[in-house]
């Protein structure tokens, strides 16, 4: 009987791994040619002379309102042109991260056949750490000050954040950006919506960057998710005993679903757990619902939190 079961097992392994092989195979052969605008150099290393040239080329980066003295005097800046020395020295050479945005956007237009193959152009910013790349349509606007690498000096941020100033971060954090863009905004105002929410967006990552990590995904850790793994159980039957799935309680989403050194369950577990907690459980249960029912990926982003949690069939792992 044994023998008969690991048969099985193993042939449904074989025919996944193959379905996934063609699936990828069709997805090498899409045609995808990304450009690459390289703003933050063209910016430092225009003279002022010549800033009107620049300001036509770009016009979304030269707000009306400010003076032309305002951006020469950034031009100069002693502060602004360090930053630019070190943003030039860690990508002197793009095209790594060029062909992998390629290899991403021929991932979308599989998936998204309609969506247009975005211009990306590199700038440096104002270290937002929460706009670290908007994607807008025709556009993808990466801030490369902020994937220097999570050690380097200029960065005065707590080490939660700085733990995804990483080069390896920016296709996840364009999936993100990406991901505003075809997710319906959440309806129920719940925990149990925004850990769907989160958890659509993370099975998009799961789709669209399939040779990342989970850890990288998640923008956590290695020890980070074994923690996850390792406490699912726990954590859920925490979220189920205190009713918090149908709770309209804003502050829950602190505690649990946006970027935070910790979650916060207050309990001594607090100081060993990451943040997002609730996401990374809402991105299980997707992953859940995927597993147990027939859907499109179209279908899934659309369906309420209420139908997915309902019909994913979830069982954190003991």
């Amino acid at each position: 009987m044994r023998k008969i079961i690991f048969i099985i097992i193993l042939t449904i392994a074989l025919i996944s791994c193959d379905k996934k092989l063609k699936v990828e195979k069709a997805i090498e052969a899409i045609p995808v040619k990304i450009k690459v605008e390289r703003f933050d150099k063209l910016f430092f290393e225009t003279p002022p002379k010549d800033l009107n040239t620049l300001k036509t080329a770009f016009p979304y980066f030269f707000p009306l309102e400010n003076d032309d003295s305002v951006w020469i005097n950034k031009m100069k800046d002693p502060l602004w042109r360090d930053l630019y020395t070190e943003v030039q020295k860690k990508y002197a050479n793009f095209e790594p991260v060029q062909k992998e945005l390629e290899t991403l956007f021929k991932h979308i237009k599989y998936y998204f056949p309609q969506t247009k193959t975005p211009k990306v152009i590199t700038v440096i910013s104002e270290m937002d750490y929460n706009n670290k790349v908007i994607y807008a349509d025709s556009l993808v606007i990466v801030s490369l000050e902020l994937y220097l690498g999570k050690g380097h000096k200029f960065y005065q941020f707590p080490n939660y954040l700085k733990q995804n100033f990483e080069q390896k971060q920016i296709l996840p954090d364009v999936v993100s950006s990406f991901s505003t863009r075809i997710i319906p905004p959440v309806s129920a105002k719940n925990l149990l919506g925004q850990m769907i929410y989160f958890g659509k967006q993370l099975y998009l990552k799961d789709l669209l960057l399939p040779e990342y990590t989970e850890s990288e995904k998640m923008g956590y850790s290695p020890q980070q998710l074994r923690w996850c793994q390792e406490n699912e159980s726990y954590m859920w039957r925490y979220f189920i005993e205190n009713e918090m799935l149908y709770n309209d309680d804003q502050k829950l989403n602190n505690r649990f679903i946006n970027p935070a050194p910790f979650s916060k369950f207050y309990l001594e577990i607090d100081n060993e757990s990451p943040g997002r907690v609730g996401a990374w459980i809402g991105w299980q249960i997707v992953c859940s619902y995927v597993k147990n029912n027939e859907v499109t990926v179209a279908q899934l982003l659309k369906l309420d939190a209420k139908e997915i949690f309902e019909k994913s069939k979830y069982k954190p792992k003991k």
